[in-house]
């Protein structure tokens, strides 16, 4: 249990790295269909070099795997890791950043009210006070308080709500959907649906029209090992050990340490209030997890 609370929280962690390079790739003037394909081709690449090397090995080959789950319907299912991605990039394009995490932290409680409704499951109290916890932390942690806003961009408000969506599927089919595969071949798959998705939606002009000569290789490779391998990796082997539930509470990780590498690398003004929420945060993450690490993951 504690092995897989530790996957699930650092894979969340990875995801909250993410956002500090993709806003230095498109400073660099790169598009969302460059920084998206970018970040899917190169994670899909890794992915299945990855899986090569393993399927060669004799500690592989020497299980037996009954597969159970058609590889198609596994692509299928990792075009929401796409999504989530086309459908947040350009949420940030369209309202102020502290709005566009907010809204992308809905994905906590749409997951568990989808795993209510598909599968009768309800959340435990505890579970119900951190979701609480969270929601209010995430307020005080991307600076909503302090913000003055005019206007909002509708459009931009359903994009952010269709990546929270996608998020949430991501995460319940991750803990559902494939278990039986390894993890690596588990994440390969999903990410090369994700992959597809994104060249039908914007063709990779970026591998012949010269721009991975420059710093899009960099960037590329840099988001698709935190944004593409570590997370789905980390969540294909984490999420079936603890459930959709508490899956989604840890993954809140993503906010605060996207605040922090916002104060440390950007150099962005971070107030004590968005500390303050940071903390609400990573309290909430531990109190659900409190039975758990008190038995030493048992």
């Amino acid at each position: 249990m504690l092995k897989g609370i530790l996957l699930v929280f650092f894979g969340a962690c990875s995801f909250g790295i993410l956002s500090t390079f993709v806003k230095l790739a498109y400073h660099d003037g790169y598009t969302l269909g460059d920084v998206t394909g970018a970040q899917a081709f190169f994670g899909a690449v890794i992915l299945w070099v990855l899986f090569f090397f393993q399927s060669r090995t004799s500690s592989y080959k020497a299980k037996e795997i009954k597969v159970v789950t058609p590889r198609w319907k596994m692509v299928l299912a990792g075009t929401c890791t796409g999504l989530v991605s086309i459908f947040y990039y350009q949420c940030v394009k369209l309202v102020p950043n502290s709005v566009a995490i907010i809204l992308l932290m809905q994905f906590i409680w749409m997951s568990i009210l989808l795993e209510f409704i598909i599968y009768k499951k309800k959340p435990t109290g505890l579970q119900f006070l951190a979701i609480l916890l969270v929601l209010g932390g995430t307020i005080l942690a991307s600076g909503m308080v302090e913000a003055t806003i005019s206007s909002l961009s509708l459009k931009g408000i359903g994009f952010g709500l269709l990546a929270a969506i996608s998020y949430a599927g991501f995460l319940m089919l991750s803990g559902k959907i494939g278990n039986e595969y390894p993890a690596l071949q588990k994440s390969a798959l999903m990410i090369t649906g994700a992959c597809i998705l994104i060249f039908i939606l914007f063709p990779p002009v970026f591998l012949y029209n010269g721009a991975l000569s420059g710093s899009l290789l960099k960037w590329g490779l840099i988001i698709a090992i935190f944004g593409t391998v570590i997370p789905p990796l980390f969540y294909a082997e984490g999420v079936p050990k603890i459930g959709t539930a508490l899956s989604s509470i840890l993954s809140a990780a993503e906010l605060p340490v996207a605040v922090m590498m916002a104060g440390f690398v950007l150099q962005e003004q971070v107030s004590f209030l968005r500390w303050m929420g940071v903390c609400v945060i990573l309290s909430a993450m531990v109190l659900p997890n409190l039975k758990y690490l008190r038995k030493g993951g048992r």
